[in-house]
């Protein structure tokens, strides 16, 4: 499995930097043969897996959505601090500051831009925590999967990277079908138990 998760941590790379600008254009087979036989060695394409996976583009969008928060919330910061030196800067022109009003502003202002770089490192280093953990669910659920996948299936060998290859030995397709079947199941019972919760709490503060 060493080599499936280095190339799942490759294709989940790929598939975030390709979904910042279009929809990824994967080439998993889309009509498969015959299911190959036990034994078999079959092969997959992470990248399509990666891309198809609804948890995966579930995680993404809730990322995407923060940091364009983020990203606005810094925008907005940044232009009130632009506007307030641009303000200074006219006081000091006109000469409607004294030397040491100048001074203290001069100071506070320099902590402001200290702040402001701060807080977007800190927002940096977040994100890059965030996507980081995001890369490592996918990839544990998908090695998960295929672990548990094979030992119904019990192919003899796995194959990632493939460049070219007998259709009918491609079972990304089977996996991404069985990952996401699984994915809604795991959904619903989180919403399932989170209903049930809420529930019962109404129903203690009811009492």
């Amino acid at each position: 499995m060493k080599q499936i998760k280095t190339f799942l941590c490759i294709a989940i790379a790929a598939a975030f930097a390709a979904s910042c600008n279009q929809k990824t254009n994967t080439t998993a087979t889309e009509a498969q043969g015959s299911v190959p036989q036990a034994g078999s060695i079959v092969y997959i394409q992470l990248d399509s897996i990666v891309a198809k996976y609804d948890m995966f583009n579930d995680l993404k969008s809730e990322l995407e959505e923060k940091v364009q928060k983020i990203q606005n919330d810094l925008q907005a910061k940044g232009r009130a601090f632009e506007k307030d030196v641009k303000d200074f800067q006219n006081k000091i022109n006109k000469g409607l500051m004294t030397q040491s009003e100048a001074e203290e502003k001069n100071r506070v202002l320099g902590n402001r831009q200290a702040d402001l770089q701060n807080l977007s490192a800190q927002k940096e280093a977040e994100i890059q925590e965030e996507n980081a953990v995001m890369m490592n669910k996918v990839m544990d659920a998908v090695e998960t999967f295929i672990k548990k996948y094979n030992e119904e299936k019990k192919y003899s060998l796995i194959l990632t990277g493939v460049f070219l290859g007998d259709p009918n030995l491609d079972i990304t397709n089977d996996i991404i079908e069985g990952l996401n079947e699984e994915y809604i199941k795991d959904k619903k019972k989180a919403v399932s138990s989170e209903t049930e919760t809420e529930t019962k709490t109404e129903e203690t503060k009811a009492k």
